[in-house]
């Protein structure tokens, strides 16, 4: 029997699910306490995105997205050492937060977890550049906060089946 989700759009997009991913994975994987908040994610010069995508029933992209010193404390907290610099470790631990976050959220709804793969984590690092998809169906952009830093965590679907 074939899968469709397109009748189950509404669930699949209910930012609750993004919020409940995003407190899951750091609370667990971290042990840090994050909510959403109003406001612009990146106030750092220099910004470190990765991206997931999605494949299956629902095709699109987990992307997250923080400044330079915000991904080095995540990568702090992920390893127990320290960083000065963006270097492989932080980009392979934020692409890493970036996977476990598209897992947990594509997990929240049973048709999907079953039926949709992930990408490789791809990172992007730099201080001038943006990212585009044309006409998504929907994407949900959340800004989250965990003491004095910031992220953002987007969830964009360009088709469903």
């Amino acid at each position: 029997m074939a899968v469709s989700l397109r009748e189950s759009v509404e669930r699949i997009s209910d930012p609750r699910n993004l919020d409940a991913s995003v407190e899951e994975v750091f609370r667990l994987m971290l042990g840090i306490e994050c909510k959403r908040e109003a406001g612009p994610a990146i106030v750092e010069n220099e910004s470190v995105t990765a991206v997931v995508g999605f494949g299956g029933v629902l095709s699109g992209a987990c992307v997250f997205r923080s400044g330079a010193g915000t991904a080095l404390k995540i990568a702090t907290r992920m390893t127990g050492m320290e960083f000065d610099a963006i270097d492989d470790t932080v980009k392979d631990g934020i692409g890493e937060i970036c996977n476990m976050l598209a897992g947990a959220w594509k997990g929240k709804v049973p048709e999907l977890a079953a039926n949709c793969g992930l990408s490789v984590p791809a990172v992007i690092t730099g201080r001038d550049y943006n990212l585009h998809v044309q006409a998504p169906e929907f994407q949900l952009r959340h800004t989250y906060r965990f003491g004095d830093r910031v992220f953002e965590t987007t969830i964009v679907c360009d088709g469903l089946k």
